[in-house]
This record gives C-alpha cells, sequence and structure tokens, in this order.
C-alpha cells in the first residue's frame, strides 16, 4: 500500500456527514508519545505502540485523543522544538505509521488532534539556519532579530521562562534573537505574511493527513511588539504563579509587550478560515499569562471566526476549593460568555493534580471527586493518560531528571518529568509492560506499579472503572456536554451549579473538603436521583448530607 493511499484511508470518510460541533462538550484524551507505549524496545515510546494500544483509549469513553509533539526534533525540550513539520521523528516512527494510527482511531471512533508548535521552531530547522546567515537573505526575517543596545546588552528586559534573558547572542548577524522557552527554540517572526503562510501551509498538510484538529501551543506567544518596550513590573496584587513556577523571576513582570499582543486576533480568524475549509476540524489553543487568561480567552474563542476552544492555567493550578472553583467559574461566564473553555486538572507541564490537591489519607475519594466534578463542569475536558488510574506525580532523583526546566531550577522546582513518566500496563511485567527495554527514558515508578491497569480493569470500584462509569453517564446527559451553568450559593468549601439544556436540568453539588457537610436545597429545588456514578447522598427533608469530597448529581 502507497503512502498516497494511506493518507486517503486516513482521512474522515464522509466529511459531509461530520457533526461540525462535535468538539463542544468532547472529552480529550491526552496521549504523551514517549511514555505510552514503546513497540520497538528503545525505551521510548512510539507511534505504532500506541496504535497497539487505541483500543483501550475508546474503551475508556473518551471522543478523542490529543497527541503531543511527534514531528522531528533534536528533543532539546522533546518534541516541542520542531525541526521539520512535515515529518515524523524517527524515534516515533514514520508517515505511514501516524497514518495507520489515523486510521485505527477513526475505525474505532475516536478523532485524532495533535500539537502545534507554531510559535517558536527548533535552531536546527531549515528556516533558522538561512535566517542566520545574513541580515539579507530570503529568510532574514523570518526570526524575530534585534541590535543590541549601544552597550551590547540585549535590547529588553524580556525574560524566557526557562530561565534567563529571552534574547540570545548570534555571532553571525551581529544581532539578538529572541526565545521565550530554550535557547535553542528560536521564536518566529508572525508579523511576516511569508511566515504566517509557511506555518498555515504545514498545518494544511497535516488537515489534508486526516488529524480532526490542532492543539496550540503558547497560542498567545506568537507576537511581540516590534518597539521592544521593557516590560512593567507585576503590580503586587497581581503577582501569582500560575504560568511559571513561583521561584521563576519571569513571574516579576506583566508580560504585555513580549506576548498577549492585539495583532494575534488577525491570524487567528486566518487559521479558522483554514479550518472551516474542512468541516468537523476543531482547535485548542494553551494560553499561559497570569494576569490577563480569561480576557485573553474571551478574545480567541468568542465569535466562529477565531480558535474553537482554549484553555487556561485556572485548573492546572490553583487551590482545590469551593471559593476558587466559583471564581473561576463565575469569571469565566462573565468574561467569555460565548467563548468556549477546555477543561483539565493535569497535562504534561504540571504536577499530577493528585499529588497538587489531595489529603493525605483521602486520595482515593479525592480522586473520584475531582472525576466526577470535572466531568460535570461546562466546557470540553482534557484528561491526561494515568490520571484514570488515580497516578500520582513521581518521585525522581535529580540524576533522572531530563528535562531541561526542571534541571535550571532544581530543587525548588522539579520540573514536568514526574508526570511524564511511562504509562503502566502490567502491574508485574517488565517496566510495566511499557518497554521491554533494560533502562526506559524516564523511570517506571514502583508505586505506579500497583495502579496498573491489569490491576483495575473489571475491577468493581477501582478508579479506571469509576472513570469509564463517569464517561459513560456525562454522555448519556446532554446537559453536561453542552448546557449553561448556573452557580448557586453554598456554604463552606461546598460548589454547586445547575446544568441545563433544553428540559434537562441537573444539580451538581460537590464537598471539596476532607470532612463531612451539610447543603440545605434551595426551595425550589425538589431533584431525584440520576444514577450517577459514586453518588450515595440523597436529599432528606431538603438537605443533603455530603461525605468528606462527596458529591450528588442528581435530576430536577
Amino acid at each position: 500500500m502507497t503512502a498516497t493511499s494511506l493518507m486517503t484511508e486516513a482521512k474522515t470518510p464522509d466529511e459531509t456527514t461530520v457533526d461540525q460541533d462535535w468538539w463542544r462538550g468532547a472529552v480529550i484524551y491526552q496521549i504523551y508519545p514517549r511514555s505510552f507505549q514503546d513497540q520497538n524496545g528503545d525505551g521510548v515510546g512510539d507511534l505504532v505502540g500506541i496504535t497497539s494500544r487505541l483500543d483501550y483509549v475508546a474503551d475508556l469513553g473518551v471522543d478523542a485523543i490529543w497527541l503531543s509533539p511527534v514531528f522531528t526534533s533534536p528533543m532539546k525540550d522533546f518534541g516541542y522544538d520542531v525541526s521539520n513539520y512535515r515529518d515524523i521523528d524517527p524515534s516515533f516512527g514514520t508517515l505511514e505509521d501516524f497514518d495507520n494510527l489515523v486510521r485505527k482511531a477513526h475505525s474505532l471512533g475516536l478523532k485524532v488532534i495533535i500539537d502545534q508548535v507554531i510559535s517558536h521552531s527548533s535552531d536546527k530547522h531549515a528556516w533558522f539556519s538561512e535566517s542566520r546567515q545574513s541580515r539579507t537573505n530570503a529568510k532574514a526575517d523570518w526570526y524575530v532579530w534585534a541590535d543590541p543596545r549601544p552597550d551590547g546588552t540585549p535590547p529588553n528586559n524580556w525574560l524566557s521562562i526557562f530561565g534567563g534573558s529571552a534574547w540570545q547572542w548570534d555571532s553571525r548577524r551581529m544581532q539578538y534573537y529572541q526565545h521565550n522557552f530554550l535557547v535553542s527554540q528560536p521564536d518566529l517572526n508572525f508579523h511576516s505574511a511569508e511566515v504566517q503562510d509557511a506555518l498555515l501551509a504545514e498545518m494544511r498538510f497535516w488537515l489534508e493527513r486526516g488529524v480532526d484538529g490542532f492543539r496550540l501551543d503558547t497560542v498567545n506567544f506568537y507576537f511581540c511588539s516590534l518597539g521592544f518596550e521593557d516590560n512593567p513590573v507585576v503590580r503586587p496584587d497581581d503577582f501569582n504563579a500560575s504560568t511559571a513556577p513561583a521561584v521563576n523571576p519571569y513571574n516579576f513582570q506583566e508580560h504585555i509587550y513580549d506576548k498577549s499582543r492585539p495583532e494575534n486576533l488577525a491570524f487567528l480568524k486566518r487559521l479558522r478560515a483554514l479550518m472551516d475549509e474542512y468541516p468537523g476540524r476543531t482547535t485548542v489553543g494553551e494560553i499561559g499569562d497570569s494576569q490577563h487568561q480569561l480576557e485573553i480567552m474571551a478574545q480567541y474563542t468568542s465569535g466562529n471566526d477565531h480558535l474553537h476552544m482554549a484553555y487556561t492555567f485556572d485548573y492546572l493550578g490553583g487551590e482545590f476549593s469551593a471559593e476558587h472553583f466559583r471564581k473561576s467559574i463565575a469569571a469565566t461566564e462573565a468574561k467569555a460568555p460565548d467563548g468556549w473553555i477546555c477543561l483539565a486538572f493535569s497535562n504534561h507541564d504540571v504536577v499530577r493534580h493528585v499529588s497538587r490537591w489531595a489529603v493525605h489519607g483521602q486520595e482515593a475519594a479525592f480522586t473520584r471527586l475531582a472525576a466526577t466534578l470535572i466531568l460535570c463542569m461546562r466546557g470540553s475536558v482534557c484528561l491526561y493518560q494515568g490520571e484514570e488510574l488515580g497516578l500520582k506525580e513521581a518521585e525522581l532523583s535529580f540524576s533522572d531528571l531530563v528535562d531541561p526546566y526542571g534541571i535550571e531550577f532544581w530543587p525548588e522546582f522539579k520540573g514536568r518529568d514526574g508526570c511524564r513518566t511511562p504509562m503502566v500496563w502490567q502491574s508485574h511485567a517488565t517496566n510495566g509492560a511499557f518497554s521491554t527495554a533494560s533502562r526506559t527514558w524516564l523511570p517506571v515508578p514502583a508505586e505506579h506499579l500497583t495502579h496498573a491497569v491489569d490491576t483495575q480493569d473489571n475491577v468493581l470500584g477501582s478508579v479506571l472503572e469509576f472513570y469509564r462509569a463517569m464517561l459513560v453517564f456525562r454522555r448519556a446527559h446532554p446537559a453536561l456536554a453542552k448546557g449553561t451553568i448556573r452557580l448557586l450559593d453554598a456554604p463552606g468549601n461546598i460548589l454547586a451549579f445547575i446544568r441545563e439544556d433544553g428540559a434537562q436540568r441537573l444539580l451538581c453539588v460537590f464537598n471539596m473538603g476532607g470532612t463531612a457537610a451539610e447543603y440545605a436545597l434551595p426551595a425550589d429545588l425538589v431533584p431525584h436521583d440520576a444514577g450517577c456514578p459514586g453518588v450515595t447522598a440523597a436529599p432528606i427533608e431538603g438537605e443533603l448530607d455530603l461525605e468528606p469530597f462527596g458529591s450528588y448529581v442528581g435530576l430536577l
């Protein structure tokens, strides 16, 4: 079979029948390819391995998968530094392997979303190799270049998220280039129409191969101000560490000139126009802006001519409390009433939420509450691989680290390796059946083996079966997928809201604390059992008695 015929087969068979709104309220399962399944025994996950495990993902009851980057890369940032946007890195496989994965996913009813890392490339990309040769070559302005100050120092005070200045001196051009992340990740110049055209063409390549959408890495980083003004100091009241760890001086600035620029809206319209050529394809943007993330999400997702949806770091950090969630939900509804949020508690960039939020000794109850909560909130949902097993953050030694972010800020910030360790499939197999290699790229934590898939599959009361049951429940209740949300007053650490879609109304109440709590039902609400998994509370004389980390979901 030729690559061309594979590519054709990978496409959605009849695009005229595609539900163009499928993404709204969808549940997306994020796969970190290096850590899902290693088929060739080199200690690194690959596409053939992922394909072999897709039946497991489909059995969860999710709607789509999101693959972190699999493009050609020197792997300085493990795929988020792309050197060729149109090919697969050999460590993951081939384009034929990718086409087989898409075809298998579609046969199982799974959509395929892939990462697009276009705010920056690798310094090994041919575009940058040419751009850095001179100030007059054909791609001279494809990256963000700036002259030094008269004393030779960088042009302004902009900082890299990964530490130090956002500027790196290049002796060929006698100029600095901008890098918001690693020195080896130069920022592309979106002010150039040629750059925009080239990047949209790279995305079209994958749309033609049949992908169903893109997760857009650092989508608010595409443009910077070409005036290169200094960023101001952040006001004390606005300081927070949601985008970067608290030990990172990046947090000391309000990043109004190096990202989140108004010019981005016009580019997102161009991107949406491309997506609209392919019915039923979607976009989800990652917004990292500690001070303005909700306003940006509103701008980027409102209307029908920008992104379909976006996620912020509201629930990937912050505290697990009714107050925090109530404020975040209210702010989202107020500032982005016609936008659409993609919810996540864990992903490849943050400490796993069981370790981040759970109360010691009450992890089991917390894990079930968190699953119920995220699947009842308004928005689409991203679940991160291993979340459905109740995995905690892996504890790694400094010698095990490979993440440059963690190595830079150790020991106060341990980086992202702890959430990226290999998936565990069999508790008594070598490396949890992730790989037959003598050494995997990150170690398989012994404590994870007790949570392996084979210890939970078809086991009544397991976390895995609870997630499966909750996903069935969500699918059976359209109000949870696409309905409105209305917050209710509630005391203490109780979060309560109503989800409504047409004639269907659901009362959702969550005790987000580690002690029992009572909730007095509003007089006009008379809920009855909805069959929600894990719910043991029932209204008695207008009151709900909720266990520690207990929940109630009832039909109105």
